[in-house]
């Protein structure tokens, strides 16, 4: 992934802008849903994964999270906190509904096996998980993937596939410009130009948050 400014990272990690959580009170806004949860579900999917949770269960917490927030936006007040805070205790307990829904079946194995309570005691404990490093972490890479998607689709294929070699994959200059049949020159200008967009789509997305 492209090396971000400290500067640019915190851009990402700060508080959700009002503009889309805003216009989110109009449930029947479909497209400004759509546009949530593309912009989300990748988030706390990720998270729901390293806390533990199978692919079923995290996409059961994506739906589950999507749910309360529809169900809880209107009363959602910024002065409680971010937006972002707001959503991460959200997804922390569809997180730990999944671990209880557990339990039981878990309860039930345990009865016929030896080692019952080892097999209960290894249920992980929500509020014992650093979920928080795990959102930050998942905040940042879901940003950048969601800005490179965006300047993919506006630039040429050609430039794109320079960009990727040099930036993303970390090739020298020398090496992009060989194996692509480019001039040096070139393979500087278009990293320099994609480079200034890629922060530019970042940006945007923030302010659309």
């Amino acid at each position: 992934m492209p090396r971000c400014s400290s500067a640019t990272k915190r851009e990402a990690l700060d508080v959700t802008r009002e503009s889309l959580i805003g216009r989110l009170v109009n449930l029947e806004d479909r497209a400004r849903w759509q546009e949530f949860f593309e912009m989300y579900w990748r988030l706390i999917y990720g998270v729901a994964r390293k806390a533990g949770l199978t692919d079923a269960e995290a996409q059961d917490v994506v739906q589950e999270t999507v749910i309360t927030v529809a169900k809880n936006i209107s009363r959602y007040e910024r002065t409680a906190g971010s937006f972002k805070g707001w959503l991460l205790h959200i997804t922390r307990w569809r997180i730990a509904d999944q671990f209880r829904k557990r339990a039981p079946a878990l309860a039930r194995t345990s009865k016929r096996t030896r080692s019952g309570t080892a097999t209960i005691e290894r249920i992980p404990d929500p509020e014992g998980l650093d979920l928080e490093a795990a959102w930050q972490e998942e905040w940042q890479q879901n940003l950048l993937t969601a800005a490179l998607e965006r300047v993919k689709r506006k630039v040429d294929a050609r430039h794109y596939q320079i960009f990727d070699c040099v930036v993303l994959k970390e090739w020298r200059a020398a090496k992009v410009a060989k194996e692509l049949n480019v001039n040096i020159a070139q393979v500087y200008l278009v990293k320099h130009r994609l480079s200034a967009l890629l922060k530019r789509e970042v940006r945007a997305i923030e302010r659309r948050g």
